[in-house]
């Protein structure tokens, strides 16, 4: 039986094509969605899939990658932008047993899609990814046929945003009285043990009398939190992953890498003044640079042996959000030798941002006490381009839906002097832009609160 082989072949798309409207278009298909400050991405279908478990989940997807993408014929030449991308991630955990919501997402999991849509720097490519024998010829005639019947098809395309449908029940699966056991277990071990810092998280369930319409709530996030990572993985229909993310993770092109330290946070005033005096008081607060400094102190540790050049400032500034800031810390640098991002993802993932320190008892301390499984929250998701550089953020602010259900996730950095109702209304803050997006009414939101803590 002949291999595989990828053929990727791509034309010049119209300006006033849409992205999110060729997103909608495809609903009730497997679809792919990525968008940041540099580039839009939407995948429609699957040309090629990659899973992994274990282990060494990282080292496998970096094999098949290469594998996948060794030999590609790109006709046409075709331009760098538009050349083929897998859009994955990977769960928090690497020992993740898929059941339940998460059943379809893989500890690893990537999707070459059929029909890839690049917006970046005022110009769009539409991309066909198609396998063939490795003894079939292209025919490259017909594929940039179908091709520009697909552009033109896009050009008729119209979206308008629908009013948000609410959901019918609100309801947190853990009590405060819970939450405040596993963060006095935690607070414990951190006074007698070496753990230095852990990061705990809280399920917010929503319900609806229909399908969850995901693209009405990215239509949302891309207007409210437009200096995030917004992002939908869709490998079945009507199951996806989706969320707004500030936090990057890394990104990697040839020898040059980004990535940041965010972590202490706090809500954002009402009025300029009261807003300047809350940035003020974060940047003062001795726990919250103390949890941030941790993870700036984990992120150069892991990174000073990879690199010939590392910058990271010695003061950090803070990252404004809609209802949210945080503290920043920006990270470049320069790696010693160009190997994809993969390997990066396994170096950094989980930060003490999002796991804790040391990371070894982090883990084990998040996998016995808290009693949902995270699934692919708070974990890498991303892209990867066909030489495996790419861009990873942490899903945090993010959500699964199964058709009429939800589950949202929200996580706070956990260290000696935390108090739990503080951690409590950090984490409710960190649930607003996903309950915002789904038309979540304050009111009942509110009330499920109120009876959560009592």
């Amino acid at each position: 039986m002949s291999a595989a082989r990828l053929v990727s072949v791509s034309c010049r798309c119209p300006n006033n094509v849409s992205p999110e409207a060729f997103l909608a278009s495809a609903r009730g298909r497997e679809r792919f969605y990525w968008r940041d400050n540099e580039v839009t991405l939407v995948g429609i279908g699957i040309t090629a899939e990659i899973t992994a478990w274990g282990e060494r989940r990282f080292e496998i997807v970096r094999e098949k990658a290469t594998a996948l993408f060794d030999g590609v014929q790109v006709l046409d030449g075709g331009a760098v932008m538009a050349q083929p991308r897998l859009f994955g991630g990977f769960s928090f955990q690497p020992d993740f047993i898929t059941e339940r919501t998460w059943a379809q997402f893989a500890p690893a999991y990537f999707i070459l899609p059929h029909f890839q849509l690049v917006s970046h720097d005022g110009e769009q490519w539409l991309t066909l990814n198609i396998q063939l024998g490795e003894d079939e010829i292209a025919d490259e005639t017909a594929l940039q046929a179908a091709l520009v019947e697909q552009c033109t098809a896009l050009q008729g395309l119209s979206y308008s945003r629908q009013p948000s449908a609410h959901p019918t029940q609100v309801d947190y699966p853990m009590s405060f009285e819970q939450w405040t056991t596993m963060i006095h277990s935690a607070v414990h071990q951190m006074q007698t043990g070496i753990l230095k810092k852990v990061v705990l998280a809280r399920v917010c369930e929503l319900r609806f009398e229909e399908r969850v319409d995901v693209d009405r709530a990215l239509d949302f996030l891309n207007e409210a939190y437009a200096d995030s990572y917004r992002f939908l993985f869709e490998p079945v229909p009507y199951l996806a992953f989706f969320g707004a993310t500030p936090e990057l993770l890394v990104a990697v092109q040839g020898q040059e890498l980004r990535t940041m330290a965010l972590a202490g946070s706090i809500k954002r005033g009402a009025t300029t003044t009261d807003d300047e005096a809350l940035t003020a008081r974060l940047l003062a607060d001795p726990k919250e640079r103390y949890e941030h400094q941790l993870v700036v102190d984990g992120i150069r540790e892991r990174l000073t042996p990879l690199t010939t050049a590392l910058a990271i400032p010695a003061q950090p500034g803070t990252l404004q959000l809609r209802n949210i800031q945080h503290l920043f810390t920006p990270v470049q640098g320069r790696l010693k030798a160009a190997n994809g991002v993969l390997p990066l993802l396994e170096t950094l993932h989980p930060t003490p941002a999002l796991g804790g320190m040391p990371q070894a008892g982090a883990l084990d301390f998040i996998r016995h006490a808290e009693p949902v499984p995270r699934g692919w929250y708070a974990a890498p998701i991303g892209w990867i381009d066909s030489q495996l550089d790419g861009t990873f953020a942490v899903a945090i602010r993010s959500a699964v839906s199964q058709n009429e259900r939800v589950w949202l996730y929200a996580g706070a950095g956990i260290v000696a002097e935390s108090q739990p109702l503080r951690e409590w209304e950090e984490t409710a803050l960190k649930f607003k832009p996903m309950l915002d997006a789904l038309g979540a009414q304050p009111k009942l939101i509110a009330e499920v609160a109120a009876h959560v803590r009592t």
